[in-house]
């Protein structure tokens, strides 16, 4: 499955615990990412200090849905059973 652009669930609904310029303690889950764009695209994306764990998702449809918004939600609600 292709990232939906401009989305911007997965740098929304989950919490990261590695630094994030910016975020330097990383960012908690439901907070927004500084490095999202008001487009919701990552300011970060293919430089060398995007944190490794963005690098790491992978979009699927079990995770992303078919829509952003059930990716928003998706991601919450893994994120409550894995906290």
């Amino acid at each position: 499955m292709e990232c939906r652009l401009a989305c911007g669930a997965c740098c929304i609904a989950p919490s990261i615990s590695s630094p994030i310029p910016g975020m330097p303690k990383g960012k908690l889950p439901g907070e927004r990412c500084v490095q999202l764009s008001d487009d919701n695209l990552c300011k970060l994306f293919g430089q060398d200090n995007r944190p490794v764990v963005c690098g790491l998702f992978e979009a699927t449809a079990d995770v992303c849905g078919h829509s952003d918004k059930e990716a928003l939600w998706l991601i919450s609600a893994l994120e409550i059973e894995t906290s």
